[in-house]
């Protein structure tokens, strides 16, 4: 919806409300057009995905408290570095179709939906658009397996489809990826045995 403005100042009327109108609507537009729609996945792509970067770690905290964290917004950018801010937009309890829109470094925003949700034990979700137009698919998943009272496995499968020079950039920086996954489940691992001590 457009919003009419006038200048209060003698010699701006109808002209400074037409040029208002103008702007308003270019960055609607433009709004609209950073949104770019990705190709929803279902739990099939975590074994056919083209790029599968995958991590494993021992935490020794109780699953419904990887899940706690998993729940909150403010942990994320903690442990996971590109991450800048997560914003759930589904009320709580969440479960498959519960969505959320993450913001992270370099202007990516990643809009998400859960195709999976047991909470305890595992949650996955996939992009419905991104703010950039190198994406075809990309998806995320993570499995819990309790193994004690204050004791799980933690293991985080990273998915993706990209698009246009992503397609060739991808597979030099592959092992870059997968030394990432691996740092970032670490951080999550220190973050809640600390937490925990």
């Amino acid at each position: 919806m457009l919003v009419s403005f006038s200048c209060r100042y003698d010699g701006c009327g109808l002209d400074s409300v037409l040029r208002g109108n103008i702007a308003l609507k270019y960055y609607a537009e433009k709004t609209v057009a950073d949104k770019f729609p990705c190709t929803s996945v279902d739990m099939t792509f975590f074994e056919s995905a083209p790029f599968i970067y995958t991590a494993e770690e021992v935490i020794n905290v109780s699953a419904d408290t990887v899940f706690q964290s998993f729940e909150n917004a403010e942990d994320w950018p903690v442990w996971a570095a590109p991450i800048q801010r997560v914003e759930w937009t589904s009320p709580q309890p969440f479960g498959i179709g519960t969505t959320r829109t993450v913001y992270m470094m370099g202007g990516l925003t990643g809009y998400e939906e859960f195709i999976a949700w047991e909470r305890g034990r595992e949650m996955a979700f996939c992009f419905t658009h991104s703010s950039k137009d190198n994406i075809v698919s990309f998806a995320e998943r993570y499995q819990v397996e309790e193994s004690g009272p204050n004791c799980c496995c933690v293991r985080w499968t990273m998915a993706m489809k990209p698009k246009g020079f992503s397609r060739y950039f991808l597979p030099v920086f592959s092992p870059f990826m997968n030394m990432g996954v691996k740092l970032m489940l670490r951080n999550l691992r220190k973050l809640l045995e600390k937490r925990a001590a």
